[in-house]
């Protein structure tokens, strides 16, 4: 480069800019109308709203003087370099820059006669292809796409061996593009009585769009948005067409022409309405029996009026709705079907939401006497399960009834379980169906899967201020790492909550997250419980790229990351904490061993959840059958397998009379007896103290650790040896991906290992501060901070807290049956309906996770406390499953669960002892009873009730996973 080739490159930089920021049209609105752009409209200064504001004059004056821009900076560069190179194209960049840091403009009309200059046939090229497409398409947005691609294509086609030159074209389409999506469109604003012909044009606004076609909320509203869905998905919605905000309504009226035969309807399809988070029922106009032109005219003029409303603007307002920018309000226009029954249904009801029923409210003749509130409607309640039902009285025939019901629900299904608000008519041959939105009420969906098996029962107050935070700031932090600044909004504290004392997950938060990332909403199911996996949306998942490969790169080093923080601080706190007695700290030094702790524990958390999403995520992928891999190495597993070989070397040792023990006492005080018998013993309280952190539910550290109370697991040494269990097959697999999740695997065990270990020391911890601070079985029952502040000297009482917490676990512990999923905020606190137990020969649906079939006799266990007999001819019927629970479960002859997955403690110990299994079959604690006969299938997830037997045997029906 020559030194006057330097100095013009600087000139460039420099001056294009300023020149770009000069805001010449804007003097020119403003000396020859009055008129400050600045403060009309969307505030840009633009060609286009020059001529909205100021009329064709000012519009043609304001493309010269912007013309004379980029025509300026073109000769600027080529005065210093040579014709048609890629500085020209530097030099628009540039101008470009400078007018929309200092203009407030895109700098479109500067580039356009810029290229013309710098590139007469790429432009005349681009101009033909982009202009045919325009016409033929009318959709401005799809244009100016199309506009861009062509010009960076046209131009690098015309410099194909130029590759700097490309570059440089592909960023200049690119900063316009972005440009576009930062500033208002001023082609938005609302249609003006005599609007110029050349703006009407560019806005496109002879484009009619129809419900048939696929419709964008962002563009038309959610309500012309669901609509369109419905009707190309075949449901039966009134045929309709959509006047987009600021588009002329002339064209579409011309093309409707209504008339008495077929009367019109005009509704409102604001932005932001029927969304999930507001609904703005009524606050906007429908104009109804629309027979000529000129009443439609007139409906459409008032309909965009009602968007002022101040009733609107105040609903607005306090739902956050942004009022700046463009126009907001697209207009619905639709045939209008004569009702001979007409109303709403809401697929939930809004006011009781344990109720399953499907809400209907209707009346004779047209729909809008019900939602007007002006009349009562007849109210009726439909159930659908396990028989259609309908409750309530008036003119509305039953089957009808039911049919609305079937469909209000497919359609909740269609819109992710979000409970929908429905409006329909019905004509007397066709159910008709005219809107439908969320019931923002029942937001957000909290749902018991998933979380009823992470933290299961009923949850201590202490151990739910533990839990939510660490559990919500991981996820927090996962989510964070995909969304980047898209997470911004979120509220991640939200994910989980409490009703009735039970965890709940928040569905709607991680559906809308999910969907953010481009997953389905579906797919925290289908990493933790094996559920099918709908098909990603292209366009979200391509987004979200960056954001899915920085994750990748976390799951890669997910190993190695794990044994560094072992290594530095998850075997160093273990052993630090196993060193110092607890019964030597005083409350000041236990408050700060619990920091310690909570600090190491949010480290260990992040791997309790990312290993076994990886774990799931890499048996999907590789197709790796649960039957191939060995899990030996987790601690449910290991545990198990070295009490049953203690168990079996123990009962070597013993004659046949003192195999005739009564109960554990009496075993270990024979073996106390035995010459061996010290070692016996010195042997299991070794195993005791090796996996005495482990309990009926490792996350909820209110649960005492076998390690607290050895009595159950003695009872169970003592079935070992009554009855031995055989041991499990070895595996033997030659999948050449088996290692990949193989080693994900043994990675979960570890992990688990660490986890349960820092919860049961923070157990302990507790315990140990409970009797210095007086708190003695009560300390459990408070927060977190509360703790804090009595041992920092508070003066708070915590007697009443404490007598009001009791009382609410009493009641909580009273509802037997608690709800799956929970619709908003605020459950009702009202007597929860318990399940009616089935009838003989009814069958459950769960999930398959450890195949073969097994018939035998029910044994419900809800808790440790009572474990009682169990061996081969048990079906063991459990709430939930821990890595605490495996000895028992494997003894028995099959598992029915209530919650859980594939991966979960319970299905991990049937797969491994080949037990039929059978997970996440709602209130199977409930529905089944003690003695009852069943069989289960645990490869298709089915429970059938074949009766009552007293005398009943479990019987193998196929082969054994």
């Amino acid at each position: 480069m020559t030194p006057t080739q330097i100095w013009g490159s600087l000139l460039i930089f420099s001056l294009c800019p300023l020149l770009g920021g000069l805001p010449l049209i804007n003097w020119l609105t403003d000396g020859l109308t009055g008129k400050d752009l600045k403060k009309l409209g969307t505030g840009n200064i633009s060609v286009s709203a020059a001529f909205y504001h100021g009329g064709t004059l000012i519009g043609i004056l304001a493309v010269l003087s912007e013309a004379a821009k980029g025509i300026g900076a073109v000769f600027l560069a080529r005065a210093f370099f040579p014709g048609g190179s890629l500085w020209e194209l530097l030099a628009l960049i540039a101008l470009v820059m400078g007018r929309y840091w200092m203009g407030k403009g895109a700098g479109t009309t500067n580039v356009v006669w810029g290229i013309v200059v710098h590139d007469p046939i790429a432009a005349g090229l681009v101009f033909l292809i982009g202009g045919v497409s325009f016409t033929i398409f009318r959709h401005r947005r799809s244009g100016r796409l199309i506009i861009l691609i062509l010009l960076s294509l046209i131009l690098a086609l015309r410099h194909p061996q130029e590759t700097d030159y490309i570059v440089v074209a592909i960023v200049l389409s690119s900063l316009i593009g972005w440009i576009y999506q930062k500033i208002p469109d001023d082609l938005d604003m609302p249609p003006k009585a005599k609007s110029d012909q050349i703006f009407r044009f560019f806005r496109g606004d002879q484009g009619i769009l129809s419900l048939c076609e696929e419709l964008d909320s962002a563009q038309v509203g959610n309500k012309a948005a669901n609509l369109s869905q419905l009707k190309r998905l075949g449901y039966p919605v009134p045929e309709g067409w959509v006047l987009c905000p600021g588009d002329d309504f002339q064209p579409l009226i011309q093309f409707l022409e209504p008339s008495g035969t077929q009367p019109l309807a005009v509704r409102s399809s604001a932005l932001g309405e029927d969304s999930q988070f507001a609904s703005a029922a009524g606050q906007y106009l429908t104009v109804l029996n629309i027979t000529t032109s000129e009443q439609l005219e007139q409906a459409i003029m008032d309909c965009l009026a009602s968007y002022n409303n101040s009733t609107a603007v105040r609903y607005r307002r306090d739902k956050q709705h942004p009022e700046k920018g463009t126009h907001k309000m697209a207009v619905l226009i639709q045939k209008q079907v004569p009702g001979m029954f007409s109303g709403v249904a809401f697929s939930r009801d809004p006011i009781n939401q344990l109720h399953s029923a499907v809400v209907i409210e209707a009346l004779p003749g047209e729909g809008i006497q019900v939602v007007s509130g002006r009349v009562t409607p007849q109210e009726y309640r439909v159930y659908l399960h396990p028989e259609p039902k309908v409750e309530g009285e008036g003119d509305m025939p039953a089957p009808l009834l039911k049919e609305i019901a079937l469909v209000s629900r497919e359609i909740e299904q269609l819109y992710h379980g979000m409970p929908q608000d429905i409006e329909w008519t019905y004509d007397g041959e066709q159910l008709w169906l005219l809107q439908t939105r969320p019931i923002t009420t029942l937001q957000p969906i909290w749902t018991r899967k998933i979380a009823a098996e992470v933290i299961p029962g009923l949850i201590h107050p202490l151990t739910w201020s533990i839990n939510r935070p660490l559990t919500c700031g991981v996820w927090g932090d996962i989510f964070t790492l995909v969304l980047g600044k898209r997470a911004q909004g979120l509220d991640f504290s939200q994910t989980a909550t409490l009703h009735y004392h039970r965890a709940y997950f928040n569905a709607t938060l991680l559906g809308n997250i999910f969907r953010r990332m481009g997953l389905p909403p579906e797919s925290l199911d289908f990493l933790t419980r094996g559920a099918k996996f709908s098909k990603p949306p292209l366009k979200s998942t391509l987004r979200n790229i960056p954001g899915l490969l920085r994750l990748l790169g976390r799951e890669l080093s997910l190993e190695q990351d794990f044994i560094r923080d072992n290594k530095a601080h998850f075997t160093p706190m273990l052993q630090e904490l196993e060193a110092i007695p607890l019964t030597e700290l005083s409350r000041q030094e236990l408050l700060v061993r619990v920091e310690k702790i909570l600090t190491v524990l949010r480290k260990a958390t992040y791997y309790s959840i990312l290993a076994p999403l990886s774990l799931a995520l890499r048996q999907g992928i590789f197709q790796v059958p649960d039957a191939e891999l060995d899990y030996s190495k987790t601690p449910e597993v290991k545990s198990l397998r070295t009490l049953a070989h203690l168990a079996k070397d123990t009962r070597h040792l013993l004659s046949k009379e003192q195999l005739q023990f009564t109960d554990s006492s009496s075993l270990f005080a024979q073996i106390a007896e035995m010459t061996d018998g010290d070692s016996i013993l010195a042997q299991f309280a070794s195993w005791l103290q090796e996996y005495g952190y482990l309990s009926e539910a490792a996350t909820d550290i209110a649960v005492p650790r076998w390690q607290d109370d050895p009595t159950v697991v003695r009872e169970l040494f003592a079935q070992y040896i009554l009855q031995p269990k055989a041991e499990p097959q070895q595996v033997r697999s030659n999948s050449r991906f088996r290692k990949l999740v193989q080693r994900r695997l043994d990675l979960k065990g570890r992990v688990t290992e660490v986890y349960s270990q820092l919860l049961a020391h923070l157990r302990w911890t507790f315990v140990a501060l409970e009797g210095i601070i007086g708190l003695e079985g009560d300390i459990f029952l408070l927060q977190l901070e509360e703790i804090r502040d009595l041992i920092n000297g508070s003066e708070l009482s915590m007697t009443k807290i404490l007598q009001q917490r009791r009382l609410q676990r009493s009641e909580s512990r009273k509802i037997t049956s608690v709800p799956t999923i929970i619709y908003g905020n605020a459950p009702a606190e009202v007597f929860l309906p318990t399940t009616t137990p089935l009838s003989p020969s009814k069958r459950l649906q769960g999930i398959g996770a450890s195949p073969g079939v097994v018939e035998g006799k029910v044994k419900i266990l809800l808790s440790f406390t009572d474990v009682g007999e169990i061996d081969q001819n048990t079906i063991l019927v459990v709430p939930y499953t821990d890595s605490g629970w495996a000895p028992m479960l494997a003894r028995a002859g099959g598992i029915i669960a209530e919650v859980g997955g594939r991966l979960s403690h319970g299905a991990i110990v049937a797969r491994e002892y080949g037990i039929p299994a059978v997970m996440d079959v709602d209130n199977a604690t409930l529905v089944l009873e003690d003695g009852q006969r069943v069989r289960i299938d645990g490869k298709k997830g089915v429970v059938e009730i074949l009766g009552n037997a007293d005398n009943c045997e479990a019987t193998a029906l196929g082969v054994r996973g």
